[in-house]
């Protein structure tokens, strides 16, 4: 028992000794967070297709987006209001025929749902 006591004690001690602590210094390119602006703002001003899956009041749509984002886990969605109701909007959608595709997989679960195509494109 004894013997079993002093690999324990001596096992503790070698772990222990062996332990270092390090800092971890990251140097960036300050270019880096300039790129990140721009970025962030190109995609504010894109524009994407979206299927708008319902509307109503601020509850309904805070119900309906709950339902959303259930039936489709992972996809970007959002409550925009327009005077004079809420609309749940689902997607963003580069391309029309991505858009298409996911809008036929949206009816199926949502029949009312619209497709809206970007507000000043001309495609």
């Amino acid at each position: 028992m004894k013997t079993l006591i002093y690999i324990v004690v001596a096992t503790f001690s070698i772990v222990r000794i062996s332990a270092q602590e390090g800092s971890i210094t990251i140097e960036q390119d300050p270019k880096i967070n300039e790129l990140l602006k721009v970025y962030t703002e190109v995609n504010s001003k894109a524009e994407y297709y979206q299927i708008q899956v319902g509307f109503g009041s601020f509850q309904k749509a805070q119900n309906l987006k709950t339902k959303v984002d259930l039936d489709f886990p992972g996809w970007y969605s959002k409550i925009e209001f327009e005077s004079p109701t809420y609309r749940v909007r689902l997607g963003k959608f580069k391309t029309r025929l991505e858009a298409e595709r996911k809008y036929l997989e949206v009816r199926k679960k949502y029949p009312d749902a619209m497709l809206l195509k970007p507000e000043s494109s001309s495609r």
